[in-house]
C-alpha cells in the first residue's frame, strides 16, 4: 500500500533519531550532533554520525533515516518498520480505502500541475515578455545559476496565457483553481491568480512544488503575494527555501563542517543569502509559527533568527522570542540577530558580501536579544522603570517551560540587570522630574536614591491607548475583513505588520488561524467559528455600525472594500512612522551621535515615501 508522503514526513518528524539509534549504539555528543561506532561494520574509531533527520557513516557509507534504520537493524519490512515507529509515536497508519487513494492521487496531480506551471513561468522569464523581470533580477545581483536553482520565473504581463497553455494539454480550469493558480472573480470569470509578477516556486522539504509567491513588477498592491491555501499548501506549516537549505546543511555535514541556518523575513533575503553561502529559510509573509519552528528544528538544533534593524524588525524579533521561549529544550534552541538600522540580509550581502553578513550577524545570544529588546522598549530611566524592566525580564525567563533552561536564563538576565542598575545608582544624577517622585527612604533624606535598596518589582503598568483615531482605523480594517473574508489571503500579511490594541490583536490572530483551515472564505462560517471561540464581544465591538464606512458593509463590492482597506492601512502606517520619527528626534536631541542621526534619516525618508504614495518600500 502506498502511504501518503505527508504521513511519512510527520512520522519522521515525531521520531527523534538519537534516542532511536541510541538503543543499539552507544552515542556521544559531537558538537551539537552525535557519533558512535557504526552498527553496520566493525570499527574501533567512531565514524557513524547521527543528525536531526538522518544518519551517515563516513567509514562504510551507510545512510538513512528512522525507517531505514529499523529495517536495516531488525531485518524488518517497510510496513513492519512503519507500524512499529507509528505505534511508538502515537500515530495511526492510514488504512487503504478508495477515499484515501483518491485524496492522495489528487495531491499528486496538484504537484504535477504546479510543476508544469513552474516550467511555464520559467519559459516566460526567458522569453520576450520576461525582459523587465530579468532586468529586475539582474539589479538584485542574482546569478543565472541562482535563478535556475530557485526555479524563478515570470507570470507574464497579462492574464490568460497560463490557462491557454494548460488547455492545450487538456487540463481543466477547475484543476488550476484547486492548485491555487487561478481564481473566480465576482462576475464568475476564471482569471489567473498571478500576473505581471516575478514568480518564486514554494516547495516542501523534499523539493516538491506546492505553491507560488509573486513579486509585482511596477506599482500595485500587494507587492508580494502568496498562493492560497490548497490541499498541498498550508502557509503556517511551510518555510520558503527549506528544501535547498536542507540540502546545503547535509552537504556541509558530510564535509565535516557545521553551518548556521538563518531564518529571515522574505524571498529575496533567502535567495541572496543562499547565493552567498548561507543556508536560509523564511516564513511566508507572516510571523513565525510553532509548526514552522518545529520544522526548522528537524534540520538544525539552533537556527539563528535574523531581523531587520528597523522598528518593524525589532517587533518581529519580540514576537519570535515570545513564541520560541516556551518551546526551548536542552536539545533545541534559537539565536537572535538584529541587523543594523536600515539594513536587511539582501542589502548587506549585495553591498559587503559574505564576510559583511558574517560580521553583521555578530552577537546572536538569545539572552542578549531578550535583554536589549526589552530595554529598548521600556527605556528605563526612573526607579519605577527599572523595576518594570526587571519584572519583564523575569517574565521572559519564566515563559521557558524547561526548568533548567529557565533558571539559567533568569540568572543571566538578572545578573546583567543588577550590574546596570548598580551603575545607574552609583554614576547617574537623577533627572529633576524623577527626583520629585521618589519616595521617602527610612534613615535618609527624601529622594536619597543612591543609598536606597533596589525597588520591589511591580507588575508592568497597563499600556494606555492614547491614539483613539488609530484604534478606530484598526477597527474598520478588521470590520472590512469580517464582512469580506475573501480579502483575507491578500491582506493577512500587511495586517500582521500593524500594532493593534490587545482585543483587536486577539481577533486578528483568530482570523489568521481560521484562514489556515477554511479555504472557502465564507462570511457566515467565519462568524460562527468566532462565536464558538468566544469572540462574540470583540466581533460586536468591531462591527458596530457607528462610523463604519460603506466599504465595511456586506453589500459593498470586493473592489470597493479592498480599495478602502488599503487607503486606511496607508494612514495607519504613516501614523506609526510619524511616531517613530518623533521618538528618534527626541533621542537625537539628547545623544547627538552619528548612529542615531543615520537612523533618523532612514525613518524620515521612509515617511516621505509613504506620504508620496510609495507604499511598496514601506515594511
Amino acid at each position: 500500500m502506498a502511504l501518503p508522503p505527508s504521513f511519512l514526513d510527520e512520522l519522521r518528524a515525531r521520531t527523534p533519531l538519537a534516542p532511536l539509534i541510541g538503543r543499539r549504539v552507544k552515542l556521544t555528543r559531537s558538537s551539537r550532533d552525535w557519533k558512535g561506532c557504526c552498527p553496520f561494520h566493525n570499527e574501533k574509531s567512531p565514524s557513524f554520525y547521527v543528525y536531526n533527520d538522518h544518519y551517515h557513516c563516513f567509514g562504510c557509507g551507510v545512510h538513512g533515516d528512522a525507517i531505514s534504520f529499523v529495517m536495516q537493524t531488525q531485518n524488518a519490512g517497510f510496513m513492519e518498520a512503519i507500524e512499529q515507529l507509528a505505534s511508538e509515536a502515537g500515530m495511526e497508519v492510514p488504512k487503504a480505502s478508495p477515499e484515501a487513494a483518491a485524496a492522495e492521487k489528487q495531491r499528486a496531480d496538484l504537484n504535477d500541475i504546479l510543476a508544469a506551471a513552474g516550467r511555464f513561468f520559467e519559459d516566460q522569464l526567458a522569453g520576450p515578455n520576461g525582459r523587465e523581470a530579468r532586468d529586475y533580477l539582474d539589479r538584485r545581483g542574482l546569478s543565472a545559476e541562482t535563478v535556475r536553482r530557485f526555479g524563478l520565473g515570470f507570470s507574464g504581463p497579462g492574464r490568460g496565457a497560463l490557462a491557454s497553455d494548460f488547455a492545450r494539454a487538456g487540463i481543466e480550469m477547475n484543476r488550476l483553481v484547486e492548485a491555487g493558480l487561478m481564481k473566480q472573480t465576482e462576475d464568475g470569470r476564471m482569471v489567473d491568480f498571478f500576473f505581471n509578477r516575478v514568480m518564486f516556486p514554494i516547495r516542501d522539504a523534499r523539493g516538491r512544488p506546492i505553491s507560488f509567491g509573486g513579486r509585482i513588477m511596477g506599482d500595485g498592491q500587494p507587492k508580494y503575494l502568496n498562493g492560497p491555501e490548497t490541499a498541498v499548501f498550508s502557509k503556517r506549516r511551510t518555510l520558503y527555501g527549506l528544501d535547498l537549505a536542507r540540502a546545503d546543511l547535509a552537504n556541509t555535514r558530510r564535509q565535516g563542517e557545521r553551518q548556521s541556518l538563518l531564518v529571515v523575513e522574505g524571498y529575496m533575503d533567502v535567495i541572496a543569502l543562499s547565493q552567498a553561502g548561507f543556508p536560509a529559510v523564511a516564513p511566508l509573509g507572516t510571523a513565525i509559527t510553532p509548526e514552522q519552528v518545529e520544522a526548522i528544528w528537524q534540520y538544525h538544533d539552533r537556527p539563528v533568527f535574523c531581523f531587520d534593524g528597523d522598528a518593524a524588525g525589532r517587533r518581529a524579533g519580540r514576537k519570535a522570542i515570545d513564541l520560541a521561549l516556551p518551546l526551548l529544550t536542552p536539545e533545541h534552541g534559537i539565536g537572535i540577530a538584529i541587523l543594523p538600522q536600515g539594513e536587511d540580509p539582501d542589502s548587506i550581502v549585495t553591498k559587503r558580501g559574505r564576510q559583511g553578513m558574517a560580521d553583521a550577524l555578530g552577537q546572536d545570544d538569545l539572552t542578549v536579544a531578550i535583554y536589549d529588546l526589552l530595554k529598548d522598549e521600556i527605556q528605563p530611566k526612573s526607579p519605577d522603570d527599572w523595576a518594570r524592566f526587571q519584572t519583564e525580564l523575569d517574565a521572559a525567563a519564566n515563559a521557558i517551560t524547561q526548568k533548567a533552561i529557565s533558571s539559567t536564563y533568569w540568572g543571566v538576565l538578572r545578573d546583567r540587570w543588577k550590574n546596570e542598575w548598580y551603575a545607574v545608582r552609583q554614576g547617574n544624577r537623577p533627572a529633576p522630574q524623577a527626583r520629585a517622585n521618589r519616595p521617602f527612604t527610612p534613615g535618609g533624606r527624601r529622594g536619597d536614591w543612591k543609598n536606597a535598596p533596589p525597588p520591589v518589582p511591580i507588575p508592568p503598568r497597563p499600556l494606555i491607548q492614547t491614539d483613539v483615531q488609530s484604534a478606530e482605523r484598526a477597527r474598520v480594517l478588521l470590520a472590512i475583513l469580517l464582512t469580506h473574508p475573501q480579502l483575507l489571503p491578500d491582506l493577512e500579511e500587511p495586517l500582521g505588520m500593524l500594532d493593534l490594541p490587545p482585543h483587536l490583536t486577539r481577533l486578528r490572530d483568530a482570523l489568521a488561524a481560521w484562514l489556515d483551515g477554511h479555504p472557502e472564505l465564507d462570511r457566515e462560517a467565519l462568524n460562527a467559528h468566532l462565536r464558538r471561540l468566544g469572540y462574540d464581544g470583540d466581533v460586536s465591538v468591531v462591527l458596530e455600525a457607528r462610523h463604519l464606512p460603506a466599504s465595511a458593509m456586506p453589500n459593498a463590492s470586493l473592489t470597493e472594500a479592498a480599495s478602502s482597506w488599503w487607503q486606511i492601512y496607508g494612514f495607519m502606517r504613516q501614523a506609526q512612522l510619524e511616531e517613530e520619527v518623533a521618538a528618534k528626534q527626541r533621542q537625537f536631541s539628547q545623544t547627538q551621535d552619528a548612529e542615531t542621526a543615520r537612523q533618523l534619516v532612514a525613518l524620515t525618508e521612509a515617511l516621505q515615501r509613504l506620504r508620496s504614495g510609495d507604499m511598496d518600500n514601506i515594511q
